[in-house]
């Protein structure tokens, strides 16, 4: 993977007069493991380079076009040759609106060193929403720096994972606090808006009070000519940047007193590096170079000479200062370099269409049962929660409902339908060109056909998700065994709603999810927990979607379980369907009945695994009602006793069901904690982002409740 980094015009990346950015490169490139595929484009007139892979790019001057026009021009021509995957731009997103007219297919990270919203290309909204569209990722050097540019932006930017703060770094060298001398540093631009000026009427104070301490002032740039003039004040003018560090090394205090607004601060930052007491004015990202140091309350004389004073006076506040601010100081090369390589590694991974459509627009084939044939019966099922969640995500879904159409296919040449299905899975990605496909249960589609697709489609990524119970003693364990297995060899991300350390027969080297079932804002609408109701425990067994009826059968597990909960709980009224002779509910009807009950009974098929619940879990808490559940679930992972209710035994649930049926007060405040908390971490937006980012090989920013990686 080759990338390019495009310095700004005139940085001049020498170690003569090297500027922040030049700096910040040249230091993190060092530590960089894709150093060897790095090249660094600049124009500088200086012969002498850092020592980096670099190219010079020699432009002529012109009086009539732009420079950073020819310079951006000249970089184009060359980049097309070079053909990178990646280019990093350095504090000039204006280069941004010409370097992707003809390099489209490039991947950008664009590095903010100042104040965004005083450049040219970030100054208005409009430009910075065409930046946040057209980068991959946006690098911040301060939370300072982020805030600017998110003024007045859209709440979808404010959320965006597209930027990212990585602060400026320094060497951590060793030092020896033996050596530090009575010695005040300021380095900076000799002007007023560094606050020279209150710097140097304030150690001209120190230095005619205190006569064993002298001061070092270097900078250049006189031209406010601020000429302060004392026997033990020494100004050294420009120096190289090993020069001024070596004056940190036994430099005591330092005082960075800026006007202006510093988007972070590279010289208080080095100072504290370096075990400096340091003192520094509350301007813009400036409080974030420092761990432990002195924050100016007012900007003046005065408060500069009293801080400074007060170090002076009280050695014992001083040399903790400067302790640790040397002990706490994090920032290195090493560990910034390796959050630069963070984003460059995950771009590695990603294929070139999903990054075509960007993060937020991919194409998703979503192949599920939607239950068309059966008039809506089960409007608020899965496949429809996760579209839900793909598509506020901002990407393109289009539904195959591979059972609707198979019952639509079946003819005397094709008696299960199967051929027609996957015929028509075929011509649909030939015009729909899907990203991804997700598969719910869909065993009817071909894996042959999947394998084909892939090798039609190179970029092609296939995800799977299964909602039926793993467990080895439970229902249809060997038929859902083939069912997740079958596919394997095809399938880049499985996702399962049992946890897979508790399933024996999955292979390691697969990747394989645990995924909760999703909530969805637009489908639990009720707030039980808001009102009275009149039943105390809620159940429903389905019988099979397809009937909506009761089926023969024989006897049920849950059955037994709920009769024998009903005996023990003689004053308890409970709302159940599918059992008794009390038909299956569906659709609206599920809703009405469930919304009149304070719990609701979370009991799945088969013996408790690991994180396994069907989606009635959704149903219930998402309403808000108090669930009931096994605590052999392992779901006191992810909630406490006041959010959810944990059970060892009937005899254990039946006492806590009498509990909660008489306390009022515990019942609501279980019920609207369990929802919060369910629809907050749980919800159908954040699980299909989860699908996305681990089938993609994404290592998202975001933590997820039910993931430790």
């Amino acid at each position: 993977m080759k990338i390019s980094i495009l310095l700004p015009l005139k940085e001049n990346f020498s170690p003569t007069y090297a500027g922040a950015v030049s700096l910040f490169i040249n230091d993190t490139l060092r530590s960089s493991k894709f150093r060897k595929n790095i090249t660094v484009y600049g124009h500088t007139n200086y012969k002498k380079r850092l020592n980096q892979k670099y190219f010079n790019i020699d432009i002529k001057k012109n009086f009539f076009s732009s420079q950073n026009k020819e310079y951006v021009k000249k970089f184009i021509e060359i980049e097309k040759k070079n053909n990178s995957q990646i280019i990093e731009l350095h504090n000039r997103p204006i280069y941004l609106k010409y370097l992707v007219n003809d390099l489209k297919e490039k991947d950008y990270i664009l590095y903010f060193h100042n104040d965004p919203l005083t450049m040219s290309g970030s100054k208005s909204i409009k430009e910075r929403s065409f930046l946040l569209n057209s980068c991959y990722r946006i690098v911040f050097n301060s939370n300072w720096s982020k805030k600017r540019f998110l003024q007045k932006m859209k709440s979808d930017a404010i959320n965006s994972e597209k930027l990212i703060v990585i602060n400026q770094s320094a060497s951590k060298n060793k030092i020896n606090f033996k050596n530090k001398e009575k010695l005040i540093t300021f380095v900076g631009k000799l002007n007023r808006s560094k606050g020279y000026d209150l710097f140097g009427n304030a150690v001209i104070r120190i230095l005619k009070k205190y006569k064993d301490w002298s001061a070092y002032v270097i900078g250049d740039e006189p031209r406010d000519k601020l000429d302060f003039k004392h026997e033990r004040l020494k100004n050294f003018g420009f120096k190289e940047h090993k020069d001024v560090i070596n004056i940190y090394k036994k430099t005591s205090i330092a005082v960075v007193c800026s006007r202006w607004d510093e988007p972070f601060g590279r010289t208080s930052l080095e100072a504290a590096a370096n075990g400096c007491a340091v003192i520094i004015s509350n301007r813009g990202g400036l409080p974030e170079t420092i761990t432990n140091g002195r924050i100016l309350k007012k900007l003046n004389v005065n408060e500069i000479y009293k801080n400074i004073e007060n170090l002076i006076k009280n050695s014992s506040i001083r040399k903790k200062y400067q302790t640790l601010s040397y002990k706490n100081f994090y920032l290195s090369h090493e560990y910034v370099s390796e959050q630069i390589d963070k984003i460059r590694n995950n771009l590695s991974k990603i294929n070139k269409p999903y990054l075509s459509h960007s993060q937020s627009n991919l194409r998703i084939l979503h192949i599920t049962n939607f239950n068309e044939r059966h008039n809506g019966r089960l409007f608020f099922n899965t496949g429809r929660r996760l579209n839900n969640g793909f598509i506020r995500l901002g990407h393109s879904v289009l539904e195959f409902s591979d059972r609707d159409i198979v019952s639509r296919g079946k003819s005397i040449k094709d008696i299960y339908g199967s051929n027609t299905l996957n015929d028509k899975l075929i011509k649909t990605c030939y015009h729909f060109k899907p990203d991804l496909i997700v598969l719910g249960h869909a065993d009817m589609i071909s894996k042959d056909i999947l394998y084909n697709l892939k090798k039609d489609y190179s970029n092609l990524k296939i995800a799977q998700w299964f909602l039926d119970p793993l467990n080895r003693n439970g229902p249809d364990f060997y038929k859902n065994k083939k069912r997740i297995l079958d596919k394997s060899d095809v399938i880049d991300g499985n996702f399962l709603t049992t946890s897979p350390d508790a399933v024996s027969f999955l292979s390691k080297k697969q990747m394989n999810y645990f995924i909760p079932n999703p909530s969805d804002q637009s489908m639990e609408t009720l707030d039980n927990f808001k009102k009275d109701c009149s039943n105390d425990v809620f159940f429903a067994l389905s019988h099979g979607v397809h009937r909506g009826q009761l089926k023969s059968r024989s006897s049920d597990d849950r059955e037994k379980f709920i009769k024998s909960l009903i005996n023990k709980c003689k004053n308890i009224r409970f709302d159940l369907f599918g059992m008794d002779n009390i038909q299956p509910i569906w659709a609206d009807q599920y809703f009405k009945n469930i919304s009149n009950s304070k719990m609701g009974l979370n009991l799945s098929r088969g013996t408790p695994i690991k994180y396994y619940s069907s989606d009635r879990i959704t149903q219930i808490i998402g309403n808000g009602l108090v669930t009931l559940i096994d605590e052999k679930t392992c779901y006191a992972d992810f909630f406490d006793e006041t959010e959810m209710v944990f059970y060892k035994n009937i005899t254990d649930l039946s006492e806590k069901i009498e509990k909660i049926s008489e306390d009022e007060k515990l019942r609501k405040i279980i019920g609207q904690n369990g929802k919060a908390k369910y629809m907050k971490y749980f919800n159908s937006t954040l699980v299909a982002d989860f699908i996305i980012n681990k089938t993609y090989e994404i290592n998202a920013t975001k933590k997820y409740l039910w993931h430790k990686p």
